[in-house]
């Protein structure tokens, strides 16, 4: 089902999640990230906030060990005016929880999220 329907839709998710997971760990590869990257932290995690939400909760309860319900709303907290992310909370989200959601997109996408093959086991409704 890879390239078209529901299925191929959460293949592209679950991609997007990896790039924009690859891109923050690059970002913050140096000892002190400046202003500018952590401004590009702040955005990738508000687009990984936005596509996570959109993933079915089917497919995340397979990796329980990963916050989705947080990371889906970890948009409305870095864009909130109420409420202020300290550097410190973005580069320990970007070196501690992203590489961590980058190898379970990974898993999740390696086992066929889109075929219905979530965790490893058929779907048999898919």
């Amino acid at each position: 089902m890879t390239g078209t329907g529901v299925g191929a839709d959460v293949d592209e998710r679950l991609d997007e999640v990896v790039r924009a997971c690859e891109a923050i760990e690059r970002y913050v590869e140096g000892a002190h990230p400046s202003d500018v990257v952590l401004d590009a932290v702040r955005m990738r995690l508000i687009e990984i906030g936005a596509v996570v939400a959109a993933l079915p909760d089917v497919l995340t309860a397979s990796e329980p060990e990963i916050p989705w319900a947080r990371l889906a709303g970890v948009g409305d907290r870095l864009t909130g005016r109420c409420q202020s992310v300290t550097p410190s909370v973005l580069l320990g989200t970007a070196r501690v929880d992203v590489p961590r959601l980058r190898e379970a997109a990974e898993r999740l996408r390696a086992f066929g999220a889109s075929s219905g093959n979530v965790g490893g086991v058929a779907d048999p409704a898919g």
